[in-house]
């Protein structure tokens, strides 16, 4: 039943794909309007996703709708939900954005082995495996944007799955950090292991990275700070940069920063744990934490897309924050909305 094998070897299950596209009226996008939600495709049975494609407009100018609304916080208006197995509730919960790798309310043009951007684009590839259907949501939150969906999902369809087959989730949080206190980007209960996570900061004073310092404390089957499994040397270590991504920008297959502006103190990373997947028997909690003084700390505001794998669907543990929690940025590049100290 592996699906991941050399591209020369036969394979299980049959290829299938769900579309928002209608052949009898030849439709190619799902209409969400404004304050709505709606299953945007879903699949019933046994199988395993193994590409999910999606666009939409509204985040830039249209050549072909000059008179168009432009807002780039449609990019955190569409929320993205994932349900398998039937469940009612997701196991992936995120703005699409920052699904996909990048908050900020920004597209940045990025190219990774599991997630990116792709010169209009949005793609995943981390495998998403089902037992019993997968229905694929998306719900705006915007104002004024209608969100007109244009959708492609590829899976195989499986006779059964592997008793060892882990279920994906993603979970996301954002809110503001006065310097010192850790940043948690994941706790959850359950066996199975933690793939990586994308993590976008902005710190509320210009020119200021120093939240790049905070390491990585992960703990493994406890969720105890002072006694952290793994701890790490700084934040853009973990992120394998250093010296605060000196270099600037940088796209890799398992980590990246699709996004440094150093003046606006903005800055957005990714790394993802394959054959490095951190395992966990009972619980896991993954956290940043500044070593510095307090007072030689400044705030500064986050999103995080933490990306795992349990032995079956699990609720997340944290829910969506409103819109105006999400909203809550201290600056959106070229669309500077708020007083900068």
């Amino acid at each position: 039943m592996n699906i991941e094998k050399p591209i020369f070897k036969l394979r299980d299950g049959v290829s299938r794909q769900m579309t928002t596209f209608h052949k009898d009226t030849r439709q190619k996008t799902c209409y969400v309007a404004p304050h709505t939600k709606r299953v945007i495709v879903e699949a019933q049975g046994t199988g395993i996703i193994t590409r999910l494609w999606l666009t939409f407009a509204g985040w830039f100018w249209q050549h072909w709708n000059e008179t168009a609304e432009i807002d780039p916080t449609i990019l955190r208006s569409l929320i993205l939900r994932i349900y398998f197995d039937g469940n009612d509730f997701p196991s992936v919960e995120a703005p699409i954005g920052d699904f996909f790798g990048v908050g900020h309310c920004e597209y940045r043009h990025y190219m990774s082995k599991f997630l990116g951007m792709s010169s209009g684009g949005f793609y995943c590839f981390f495998p998403m495996p089902f037992e019993n259907g997968v229905k694929i949501e998306v719900e705006n939150l915007h104002d004024t944007i209608a969100g007109d969906i244009f959708m492609n999902v590829n899976y195989q369809e499986m006779d059964y799955l592997d008793a060892d087959t882990g279920r994906f989730h993603c979970l996301f949080q954002c809110g503001e950090n006065p310097g010192a206190e850790p940043l948690d980007i994941l706790k959850a209960d359950g066996r199975g292991h933690y793939a990586g996570c994308a993590l976008s900061m902005q710190g509320q004073y210009m020119n200021y990275l120093a939240y790049l310092e905070a390491p990585e404390y992960i703990c493994i089957d406890n969720d105890d700070l002072d006694n952290p499994q793994i701890v790490g040397t700084g934040l853009e270590d973990y992120f394998n940069g250093g010296w605060y991504f000196r270099d600037d920008e940088f796209t890799g297959m398992y980590h990246g920063v699709p996004l440094k502006d150093t003046l606006r103190s903005m800055i957005s990373m990714y790394r993802f744990h394959e054959q490095d997947a951190i395992n966990f028997t009972k619980h896991i909690r993954v956290s940043f934490i500044n070593p510095w003084e307090k007072d030689r700390l400044k705030p500064f505001r986050y999103s995080s897309t933490a990306y795992y794998y349990l032995d079956k669907p699990t609720p997340l543990t944290r829910t969506l924050p409103d819109k105006e929690q999400l909203l809550k940025l201290y600056r959106m590049r070229d669309v500077d909305h708020q007083s900068v100290p």
